[in-house]
């Protein structure tokens, strides 16, 4: 449990640090634009089927650069890295959902303590409980918005963030709720 903790912490420290380290990506986000926008979403399936979502266009695996399938960690990226989806498949856990976003939410309080908590609530995907909790965090005048869903699959602790530029947190918002109305559990 403290592992997935630490790897989803870790995993939220480095987008953050990536979205808020003040270089101005704009140009290649300009230049591959037009051909991002011609590429559709992409099915991804991870844990034998058990999950699926649909990766947004521009979005691909970069599991080789930061995760490996031995830690059990997967990320996904556009070019810039400003935008990231990171999975993480941890250890059994009994503590509650609830007690773990909790958890969450002080360890990165701890580390940022700007950290704005917008949304906290239980979610059900296909009649399995889970837990959301979207948050604001701002440095350097760069903002990042972080959905992160908790569930347990097959008894294991299962960790989705969506990470995002937040300067427009209700673009940012739609755009990570259209990416978890796509998840699937089996």
């Amino acid at each position: 449990m403290r592992n997935l903790l630490k790897y989803a912490g870790v995993s939220l420290l480095v987008v953050g640090l990536a979205a808020c380290d003040g270089k101005s990506d704009t140009a290649a986000a300009d230049k591959n634009a037009s051909s991002q926008a011609s590429q559709s979403s992409q099915t991804v399936s991870l844990m034998d089927g058990k999950l699926s979502f649909a990766l947004p266009a521009g979005m691909s695996d970069k599991s080789g650069k930061l995760g490996t399938q031995a830690n059990n960690m997967h990320v996904y990226a556009d070019e810039s890295g400003q935008k990231a989806i990171i999975v993480i498949e941890g250890d059994s856990s009994n503590d509650t959902l609830e007690d773990l976003s909790k958890r969450m939410i002080e360890q990165q309080r701890s580390r940022a303590p700007q950290l704005q908590v917008v949304t906290n609530k239980e979610i059900t995907v296909n009649d399995q409980q889970l837990q959301q909790l979207d948050t604001v965090i701002s440095a350097n005048n760069q903002t990042v918005w972080s959905s992160l869903v908790m569930g347990k699959v097959d008894g294991k602790l299962l960790t989705l963030q969506i990470s995002l530029p937040g300067d427009d947190q209700q673009a940012a918002q739609t755009e990570a709720g259209n990416i978890l109305k796509t998840l699937q559990l089996k």
